[in-house]
């Protein structure tokens, strides 16, 4: 088998990085690991140059043929990441090292859970070992794998990796069959709170509209840039993307971009991100250039449900942070991450430091779910 680490997304054929991540050209669980989209931050500018992303991706192939891969990224930083490594760079140069650069197998600015060891699952223990093998090499202090799959937390931990786990709010459709039938889950005052929510947002006057495939345009996303642009300098001072992404994903990804308007008199006021996989729908960016009562809920949040419900798709996930999802139906969810650190005493402290944090955070997820807003059953009093 060849080993090697390539510079460019490019450097490999779409038809071959993409057969990693599904089958006989179905839709993949999520599309944020695809060809297509790794190559619209790259050709974009998103990642590359200053960013602080530098495409390193980790490939195998035995006689040619593309058998497993990893996206990876040296990091000159540790934003856009949403799993936060800023107390072990601080501890590391406290020390007397230099934490920056680190490996990064992720999807830049994206905290969705997906596979990050592609292709065959038997070449898993070697993708990390290449990985491990090369941060140490170099003199790197670390590799991270984030947002991984439970399956991949699992293998490396086999492989002498530390797993760290965190948490994000999903919602997961229980055979509700529609919003109504979602509704009927609740206990009566979530109900009629997300009710008024709806209507409230509902009344701004305009219409709502979601879009995807050949309903999008070019002037959809000169609207959407526009949101963007003032939803991230609000946020986090600049923001990730380049307007030349928005164009890309209209070239390549409109069949894996749903984007929900609220438009009055034909303008867009306000706009939500979504990207298509196969289960699940994941909310990625919103934006608005007038404010309006709850309309973030109804775009971020409920559209989303809905549409998830009409079109078969189980889950929904909306992102980083937010214990605001927890009133409207988005329960904890386990977030995996890997970390490897070359040094064995610096690996030894992280190890008891993500320990410790792993208790917090279970403890927490099960203090959420008791605030979940869904009915209690018979032996916990009916319906709350």
């Amino acid at each position: 088998m060849d080993i090697a680490i390539i510079d460019a997304i490019s450097q490999v054929a779409a038809k071959d990085w993409d057969g990693l991540c599904a089958q006989d050209g179905a839709r993949p669980l999520d599309p944020f690991t695809t060809h297509r989209f790794l190559a619209a931050l790259e050709d974009s500018r998103s990642v590359g140059g200053r960013s602080g992303w530098e495409a390193k991706h980790l490939t195998i192939r035995q006689e040619g043929r593309l058998l497993a891969a990893m996206p990876l990224y040296a990091k000159g930083h540790s934003q856009g990441e949403y799993i936060f490594d800023h107390a072990f760079a601080d501890a590391w140069q406290r020390a007397g090292g230099s934490y920056y650069p680190k490996l990064q197998s992720a999807v830049p600015f994206t905290p969705a859970t997906g596979a990050r060891l592609l292709g065959d699952e038997a070449l898993r223990p070697i993708l990390l070992r290449a990985l491990a093998e090369v941060t140490g090499a170099n003199n790197l202090s670390s590799a991270h794998v984030t947002f991984c799959t439970e399956d991949e937390a699992a293998v490396g931990v086999e492989e002498g990796w530390l797993h760290r786990l965190t948490q994000q709010f999903h919602w997961q459709d229980e055979g509700y069959g529609d919003f109504d039938g979602f509704l009927s889950a609740l206990s009566s005052r979530k109900r009629k709170t997300i009710r008024r929510e709806r209507a409230q947002a509902q009344a701004f006057g305009g219409e709502i509209r979601a879009l995807t495939g050949d309903d999008l345009r070019p002037e959809h996303w000169d609207a959407f840039w526009e949101f963007y642009q003032d939803t991230g300098s609000r946020k986090w001072g600049t923001p990730y993307l380049t307007r030349a992404f928005f164009d890309r994903i209209q070239q390549t990804m409109r069949d894996d971009t749903l984007l929900i308007l609220a438009e009055r008199d034909g303008q867009p006021i306000a706009g939500a991100l979504n990207f298509i996989g196969s289960q699940t729908l994941f909310g990625r960016y919103w934006g608005c250039t007038e404010d309006h009562p709850c309309l973030h809920f109804e775009l971020c949040y409920y559209q989303a449900i809905d549409w998830a419900l009409a079109n078969g798709l189980r889950r929904v996930e909306a992102g980083a942070q937010g214990e605001h999802k927890l009133a409207r139906g988005y329960l904890p969810s386990a977030v995996h991450s890997l970390h490897w650190f070359p040094d064995a005493r610096f690996r030894q402290a992280v190890d008891d430091y993500l320990q410790a944090e792993t208790a917090a955070v279970g403890d927490e997820m099960r203090i959420l779910e008791a605030y979940a807003p869904f009915r209690r059953g018979p032996q916990s009093g009916g319906d709350q």
